[in-house]
């Protein structure tokens, strides 16, 4: 089985989880495992500590995402690929795998296209645009670069950090990111691991939605489940069997993501 995991950033603020590295290697021997961190409260917190102040805005659709200009860009990087990504790797291969991180630019994993304009609603509540900066979607993912390290028993640790036209780091989505990387590799399942059990509406977990139902339920959602759900419905949507959000808070993560216990399953079959 081929599955990629997405660690939400709030599970790699005090460390990597140490059930999550346990779960990995229990499934890693028979399965191919591909790994895309968050981390965005980390970035906030070195940002701070440099002396570079974020700035976040709001989408009309009410997604909130980072500013990045071209020095939050490189902060963006360092902390992502140079900190939490190595962090990752450390753990992994502590535990006994062979792991390796990578980025953007490292063999053009991720390349994407930086966006020019920006659509975001001020602080009156009006829509303006402004410049893109170095945010970015990612367009392609180096599959072969994947197939070989997977095909050689490793475990890729990728960080959403996409290269630009001109090799440019760009700050794309982690959750996105997933769903592109999985759909490129084929992965039988994506699970997208945060700090809830799953989707929760009227106080209820939603077991299982299917893609066209996921979609009509987005603007019921908060933005920060929105955008894994919207990319849960990309990866079903482009071939991957299921996704998969749960809490990677629990006792065997990913074993009870796979077994559809206690979280949110988005399939068309």
């Amino acid at each position: 089985m081929r599955i990629v995991v997405k660690i939400g950033g709030s599970l790699m603020k005090e460390g990597v989880p140490e059930a999550l590295v346990e779960d990995v290697k229990a499934l890693a021997p028979s399965n191919q495992v591909v790994i895309v961190h968050g981390g965005g409260d980390v970035v906030t917190q070195y940002a701070t500590r440099l002396g570079k102040e974020q700035r976040f805005v709001v989408s009309p659709e009410g997604i909130r995402s980072r500013y990045t200009d071209r020095e939050t860009a490189e902060i963006y990087q360092m902390v992502m690929s140079g900190l939490l990504a190595k962090r990752l790797v450390s753990a992994l291969n502590a535990a006994g795998m062979q792991s390796i991180s990578l980025a953007g630019a490292d063999g053009m994993l991720l390349q994407g296209r930086r966006k020019t304009k920006l659509v975001i609603v001020d602080d009156r509540g009006r829509k303006v645009a402004i410049e893109g900066g170095y945010t970015g979607k990612v367009t392609g993912v180096n599959t072969a670069l994947l197939e070989s390290l997977l095909s050689q028993g490793y475990v890729p640790v990728v960080s959403p950090v996409a290269a630009g036209e001109n090799s440019e780091p760009l700050n794309v989505d982690g959750d996105r990111t997933a769903s592109s990387v999985a759909t490129s590799v084929k992965a039988d399942a994506v699970v997208f691991l945060t700090n809830v059990d799953g989707l929760m509406l009227d106080e209820s977990l939603v077991p299982r939605l299917t893609p066209s139902e996921a979609s009509s339920k987005l603007p019921k959602i908060g933005f920060g489940m929105q955008k894994k759900v919207m990319a849960a419905v990309e990866a079903v949507e482009g071939g991957v069997r299921e996704a998969v959000i749960c809490s990677g808070t629990r006792s065997g993560p990913l074993t009870n993501a796979l077994a559809h216990d206690g979280c949110t399953v988005i399939t068309s079959q």
